[in-house]
């Protein structure tokens, strides 16, 4: 299957994060891509071992970053380093990921971000129900990615 284009719009809102410093355009690279979904996929099936909802939590958040990071690389961009990496990911996710089967996961990884920092930064609890999101999210965006035609 051949990777899925990106439309006019896709591509203007993509621009645009670019042009806001947000995103650099690179050479495509469907190596780095396969690679990063290698990743997630092995974090995705380490997901049934786990006790730990708040590692649970992490491990799961990691694969739907690694997802969009395969995303990026795909199609010719990486977020600029420095603060605002993860919400640029999420905003090139939704620009992306725009209609199904991704969109509504696209539109969750903020709200994964920010549980994720507030874990991180201001040691708030993660429960269950967050674990199981975030998992759901990450399978979501995978499904979505692969559907695009990029594939581990």
């Amino acid at each position: 299957m051949a990777m899925i284009p990106l439309t006019r719009v896709q591509l203007a809102t993509v621009v645009t994060l670019a042009q806001a410093g947000r995103l650099d355009v690179v050479p495509a690279d469907l190596g780095r891509a396969k690679a990063f979904l290698q990743r997630a996929d092995e974090r995705l099936s380490q997901l049934n071992l786990l006790t730990s909802v708040t590692v649970t939590y992490d491990l799961a958040y990691d694969a739907a970053h690694d997802i969009g990071e395969a995303l990026l690389a795909a199609y010719g961009y990486r977020t600029v380093n420095g603060p605002g990496q993860h919400d640029a990911l999420g905003r090139y996710l939704r620009a992306i990921l725009d209609r199904p089967p991704g969109d509504k996961a696209a539109r969750s990884f903020d709200r994964l971000r920010r549980k994720r920092n507030q874990n991180h930064y201001e040691a708030a609890t993660v429960g269950a129900a967050d674990a199981a999101s975030a998992e759901q999210v990450a399978r979501d965006l995978y499904a979505a990615v692969t559907s695009r035609g990029i594939v581990p």
